[in-house]
């Protein structure tokens, strides 16, 4: 399933973003959901968003692989074949002539006929968009690093009722955490389980570094991309990796800190519930694992050039 609304690199059509609804590219302005699809009134859904940097995807395949594993978990399905799924994303890119651009891919359970609840029984229904690159957290944060907090108030909805590794729109604790941090001046906040262990913040996952061991958390968490890579990064460093459960009080321990994300990369922190961390500034091991994150963009085998 496919526009007909031709699209060239001559013909940019939606500069401002460009969205696929029904079939249809359009402007990302006139987007819309339907108001009795479940993926809005229940957020019955699952999502995916992929970075185009510099005219080429990075890691597309292992973000089309998990939106599809999402899918299957929850029991989704597009309305077409998967196999048709990269060239919409290339298209809704081609579309703006952006270079840099956050892509977005959402599956929902559909619109029920009046009365229907047997969720089985729904289409299910594929959106899709391409806008301007986006930093989850403002860009000159990224240079100087971020204030982060734990959250004291919200604990992070338990993986038992709700799967983080299903990227998802249960975002009412996660919005309570961004409240909290920014009512107490600070830039980012993480969440924690119910026995003080680190979960993840509002789309990022943490890493702590401690001489030459990196620890990130293993439960509640969205086993991001960007985690993988940097993952990959600390290996070929010959860091010492530890993917377990992480007590928050290790955070107060940590030579340094810092976020991971599709929506910006590697992101510093550099002062911990208002008290500067050791290192006042981005630390050495972090600013050589942002280096090669962001040299991998440009050239290797982990991007893809966008079909203009």
């Amino acid at each position: 399933m496919s526009s007909t609304i031709p699209i060239s690199q001559d013909n940019i059509l939606f500069p401002e973003g460009c969205a696929w609804i029904d079939g249809k590219y359009v402007s990302i302005n006139s987007a819309a959901v339907p108001i009795q699809d479940f993926g809005f009134s229940r957020s019955d859904c699952t999502y995916d968003v992929v970075g185009v940097w510099d005219g080429k995807f990075f890691r597309v395949d292992d973000h089309v692989e998990r939106f599809k594993r999402s899918c299957e978990s929850i029991r989704l399905s597009p309305p077409f074949d998967w196999v048709e799924l990269k060239p919409i994303l290339h298209n809704l890119v081609k579309a703006t002539g952006l270079k840099n651009s956050y892509v977005e891919m959402i599956m929902t359970r559909g619109i029920p006929e009046p009365g229907e609840r047997n969720p089985s029984k729904l289409i299910n229904r594929f959106y899709g968009y391409a806008i301007p690159y986006v930093w989850v957290i403002n860009k000159e944060k990224y240079r100087k690093g971020v204030n982060l907090i734990v959250s004291e108030e919200t604990l992070r909805i338990d993986p038992r009722s709700v799967d983080p590794r299903v990227k998802n729109f249960h975002w009412a604790d996660l919005t309570k955490g961004l409240y909290e941090a920014y009512e107490k001046k600070a830039d980012a906040v993480i969440l924690c389980d119910g026995n003080g262990n680190l979960t993840e913040g509002p789309g990022y996952n943490i890493f702590i570094i401690q001489e030459n061991s990196i620890f990130t958390p293993i439960e509640g968490v969205l086993e991001g991309i960007t985690r993988k890579t940097v993952l990959e990064i600390a290996s070929r460093m010959k860091l010492n990796i530890k993917i377990q459960k992480i007590h928050k009080t290790i955070l107060k321990k940590a030579d340094e800190i810092f976020l991971t994300s599709t929506a910006g990369g590697i992101i510093p922190a550099t002062s911990l519930d208002g008290i500067p961390l050791k290192k006042n500034d981005p630390g050495t091991i972090t600013k050589k694992i942002n280096d090669i994150y962001w040299e991998s963009h440009y050239s290797g085998p982990l991007i893809e050039q966008v079909t203009y």
